[in-house]
């Protein structure tokens, strides 16, 4: 008897906390999980905020190692989950594991943020306590990853499956708000506010610990209201056992044996069928767009884009989108959804790919192999004809102060080579040579010099930059140095036909530029519209007895506007909601108590695997050579917009397989499901409890039953 009501207590316990929110099937359990999911992922994403600047300005890493140590430290934290997921599934249950990961979790943000302190030690105390803390965060973070979603689907009765599904919806939402405002306000903290004299990375980081402090408050605080399943046993433990004896029995059979339709199916003789059932391409593309009204650095958030269009999505597709199309009598399942969800995701590079044929029209695209690339500067007093040797690239001749529209290809025939040019001028030729190199853009700058014609070739800087400003450079034609100052800016322009350097300036309107030199007084250069994408050079010289800027785009400004890229992410944004929530909440409803966290463990582990890959790239030592080699001939030969027609192509493949699959899917009824475990378990109970009853009575080995 005691047994029998051993086993009772835990169904009348929880039967008794299910409490509902305001008359609903909702539990009001749910919100401390929805909270707590919300504030640890503040936590998380403010912390990676500021993470890598951390590791340049503070630590004083190089690029290369900051960005192996941020994926390495990503992919770590998406590798975790499975840890966390065994432990809640065959060990301590969902609920204590969560406790116990948020201690760690805390403890890991409270290291991390010591180890911002300046005071705290030397350089050494500070790398390894911010990588101690780190680790011990990956732990943290991606071992409550997938119990916490789970243990959210456990508080449901299994009646109530439309209930479960929006909460899915509500966690996922409640993910990507946590991420935009920790993303905005976490910056903010580091760059606005001012401790022990710099930037103030300790409140950055210690600002996501006080949250993690709040989330495991929070989860704590609701613990009387929590239904809670204990753990089920080492599901990865008897599923390779499982497939070992399938292998082990299938090589011991003889050819007489019975066929199984299955390869594990040769694992029935010892075990049940029960138990056999089973984030920037885009951004790139923004910093080649035109961003006017928005911040020139507004290419770096667009990530936040997705998250807030998310925040948008959900309530659209639960509460208005998902009903009508039961209106129209179409039968909504959870694989349906994610199908459509691919199709979206799909024409959404569809999308990106008709954005970026038009983006590229204002990109030169750097020289193949054995080629160069050259424009022509006529700073003469009257049209030039110019003939290179081995071919001729300017058929037309040239104007005085032309703007050359395109960059012409020039073959070398070798890495390097010392090229003849001719010049026509007022029906007399003159001849120079320079030298070239393969895959570099140059500037011919042709101008009079006693007795004749003067050429002049300087390198060119054709790659448009990151942030999307604008790239300026001067050219002097007076016999002292100048010194311009565009903006914060400050260019020095050496005497006598030299160019300066070339350098990134804010975009916007220049109308009145300082320009100082010696034998005059400053005076205020008109540099006019200085546009997104652009790369500019000024040719200083004298005009009406002033010093004027003659304005020459080498590289034409970005002419689509950013906003062209809003249906992309529309499509890609719907396509998620579609795709990883529908996701999230099938994985669980279709799979058996003990795997549930298992299955979502299994379903971040992706994620790692994409952290991965970067990891080995950035830091792959001789593989590095290799694979920029391998990207670099890539690039050439295969646009960018065909790389997206192309995973648009792949998504559409993968689709029709998805499709397929699920045409021929038998959905499990989790209540059944878990009917069939108990039978099994009481089945299993009840031959134990009869050895253990079995008692001997002589030694003869007779025996009776109690």
């Amino acid at each position: 008897m005691n047994s029998i009501s051993d086993q009772n207590v835990p169904k009348l316990s929880y039967k008794r906390i299910q409490e509902k929110v305001c008359g609903t099937n909702y539990p009001t359990s749910i919100c401390f999980i929805v909270v707590n999911e919300f504030c640890e992922r503040f936590s998380y994403y403010g912390m990676k905020a500021v993470l890598t600047l951390y590791f340049l300005s503070y630590l004083k890493w190089d690029k290369n190692l900051s960005t192996a140590v941020y994926h390495a430290f990503s992919g770590l934290c998406y590798f975790t989950p499975i840890l966390g997921a065994v432990i809640a599934d065959s060990w301590l249950g969902k609920f204590k594991t969560i406790i116990y990961l948020s201690i760690v979790y805390v403890i890991g943000h409270v290291v991390k943020s010591v180890g911002a302190i300046p005071t705290v030690g030397n350089t050494d105390v500070h790398i390894g306590l911010s990588m101690f803390g780190l680790i011990l965060i990956a732990l943290g973070t991606g071992g409550i990853k997938p119990c916490v979603a789970a243990f959210g689907g456990d508080q449901f009765e299994e009646e109530h499956i439309k209930e479960r599904q929006k909460f899915f919806s509500i966690f996922y939402m409640s993910i990507n708000a946590g991420s935009v405002l920790s993303t905005l306000i976490t910056p903010i903290l580091r760059g606005d506010v001012k401790c022990f004299g710099d930037d103030c990375y300790a409140l950055a980081f210690g600002v996501p610990a006080a949250l993690m402090v709040v989330a495991l408050a929070v989860f704590i605080f609701g613990s009387g209201m929590y239904k809670k399943t204990p753990p089920q046993g080492n599901v990865l433990g008897e599923v390779c056992k499982c497939i070992g004896f399938a292998i082990k029995n299938r090589w011991n059979s003889s050819k007489d044996d019975v066929k199984r339709k299955h390869w594990l199916d040769w694992a029935e003789d010892k075990y049940s069928l029960v138990s056999l059932l089973q984030g920037s391409r885009w951004t790139l593309q923004a910093t080649r767009m035109n961003m006017a009204f928005v911040s020139p650095s507004f290419s770096r958030h667009l990530n936040m884009l997705n998250a807030l269009l998310i925040l948008v999505f959900v309530p659209i597709f639960d509460l208005i989108i998902y009903p009508l199309v039961g209106l129209c009598r179409i039968k909504i399942t959870p694989l349906r959804k994610m199908a459509t969800g691919m199709i979206f995701a799909a024409l959404a590079f569809g999308a990106a790919t008709l954005v970026e044929i038009n983006v590229v029209k204002t990109v030169v695209e750097p020289a193949p192999a054995e080629q160069s690339l050259l424009q022509v500067f006529n700073l003469a007093n009257g049209t030039v004809g110019v003939k290179v040797a081995g071919g001729n690239p300017f058929q037309n001749p040239i104007r005085e102060l032309q703007d050359p529209s395109t960059y012409e290809p020039l073959p070398l025939g070798a890495p390097n080579k010392e090229l003849s040019i001719d010049v026509t001028f007022t029906g007399r030729s003159y001849s120079c040579r320079h030298e070239f190199e393969e895959r570099k853009a140059y500037s011919l700058i042709v101008h009079q010099k006693a007795p004749g014609i003067e050429c002049k070739l300087v390198e060119d800087y054709i790659i448009k930059n990151e942030d999307g400003n604008p790239n300026v450079r001067f050219f002097n034609t007076f016999p002292e140095a100048m010194n311009v100052t565009v903006g914060e800016t400050e260019f020095y322009v050496p005497p006598d036909y030299s160019m300066s350097a070339n350098s990134a300036v804010n975009r916007g309107s220049y109308p009145a530029v300082r320009c100082s030199h010696q034998s005059k007084k400053s005076e205020n250069l008109n540099l006019g519209l200085l546009d997104f994408g652009a790369s500019y050079t000024f040719i200083l010289r004298e005009k009406d007895g002033k010093i004027v800027a003659e304005k020459m785009e080498d590289v034409k400004a970005n002419n689509v506007h950013i906003a062209w890229q809003i249906p992309q992410y529309a499509l890609i944004t719907a396509g998620e909601v579609m795709f990883s929530i529908t996701g999230l909440e099938f994985s669980y409803s279709q799979a058996p108590n003990n795997m549930k966290s298992v299955l979502q463990a299994g379903w971040l582990l992706t994620v790692a695997f994409g952290n991965v890959i970067v990891l080995i790239v950035a830091e792959g030592a001789g593989l590095e050579q290799v694979f920029f080699s391998l990207f670099t001939t890539f690039c050439v030969s295969f646009p960018q917009w065909k790389e997206f027609l192309l995973f648009g192509g792949l998504l559409l493949g993968v689709c029709i397989i998805f499709s397929f699959m699920a045409y021929f899917y038998t959905y499990v009824d989790p209540e059944q499901l878990s009917k069939m475990y108990e039978e099994e378990d009481d089945c299993d109970n009840t031959k134990k409890k009869e050895k253990r009853d079995v008692i001997p009575l002589t030694e003869k080995g007779r025996s009776t039953k109690l």
